[in-house]
């Protein structure tokens, strides 16, 4: 697990298969065989981190997209992505 912040550039893992189910994200963990569901803001995230991407572009697009405040917006995506990083979903590069 590695520390993210703003700076980080974040990818979905490539362990996993997921699915766009009537606007939910469906997603199996490969390594854990655990199932995990996301929709809304979650299912737009995960989208967005298909292709690496800076946390600060991902706070930015999400900001633009939904009646959310810039401070609100980065704790946010921040606690969604240490959650996803916790459980082994999606990689990490630098942002220490």
């Amino acid at each position: 697990m590695n520390a993210i912040s703003t700076r980080s550039i974040v990818v979905a893992g490539k362990d996993q298969v997921s699915s766009d189910l009537a606007g939910e994200t469906v997603l199996l963990s490969m390594s854990s065989a655990h199932y995990y569901g996301f929709e809304g803001v979650g299912s737009r995230i995960w989208e967005l981190i298909a292709e690496p991407m800076r946390v600060s572009d991902i706070c930015t697009t999400i900001g633009n997209e939904y009646d959310v405040t810039p401070e609100r917006c980065e704790a946010d995506v921040l606690g969604f992505l240490r959650a996803l990083d916790d459980k082994g979903l999606i990689e990490v590069r630098g942002g220490e």
